[in-house]
C-alpha cells in the first residue's frame, strides 16, 4: 500500500481517498497528483486489497478502476455500498461497466486529472451537505 499525505493546499475539499488501480505507474502518478491537490490518498493494486483496507470512518471516497485481475471495480463498488451505503464510489476507467448502479460517478479515461479532482470534490461536497 502506498500512502501519501499533503498539506491541505488551497483545497477546502481535503479528504481521504482510497485509490484502487492495478497499473502501478498510473496508480503512483494519480496518488501524487491527488496529493498535490490536498487530499490524503491510500492506494492499493487490487479490489481484494481494497476490501481489507477499506474503513468508512477513514475513507471519504473510493476511486477505482474497473478492469483489474480478480475482482472488478464494479464488484468492489457493490461490496463497498453494502458495507457503507453513504461512501461515494467514483470509477475512473477506460472500460465502464454496463451496470453502474453502485457508482456515484464514472469518469472515462483518458480524462484529464482535473476531471478526477473535480469529481472527487463534487462527491465530497454532496456527502458533507
Amino acid at each position: 500500500m502506498e500512502t501519501s499525505a499533503a498539506e491541505p493546499a488551497s483545497s477546502s475539499f481535503a479528504g481521504t481517498i482510497l485509490l484502487v488501480d492495478d497499473r502501478d505507474a498510473f496508480r503512483l502518478m494519480t496518488v501524487e497528483l491527488l496529493s498535490s491537490f490536498g487530499f490524503t490518498v491510500e492506494s492499493v493494486r487490487s479490489a481484494e486489497a481494497a476490501l481489507l483496507l477499506f474503513d468508512p470512518s477513514t475513507h471519504d471516497v473510493v476511486v477505482t478502476d474497473n478492469s483489474m485481475p480478480g475482482m472488478s471495480g464494479a464488484e468492489l463498488a457493490h461490496i463497498i455500498k453494502l458495507r457503507s451505503p453513504s461512501t461515494p464510489v467514483l470509477m475512473y476507467t477506460a472500460s465502464p461497466p454496463e451496470d453502474s448502479s453502485c457508482l456515484d460517478l464514472v469518469i472515462q479515461k483518458p480524462a484529464p486529472v482535473q476531471a478526477l479532482k473535480h469529481g472527487v470534490e463534487k462527491l465530497l461536497t454532496e456527502t458533507r451537505s
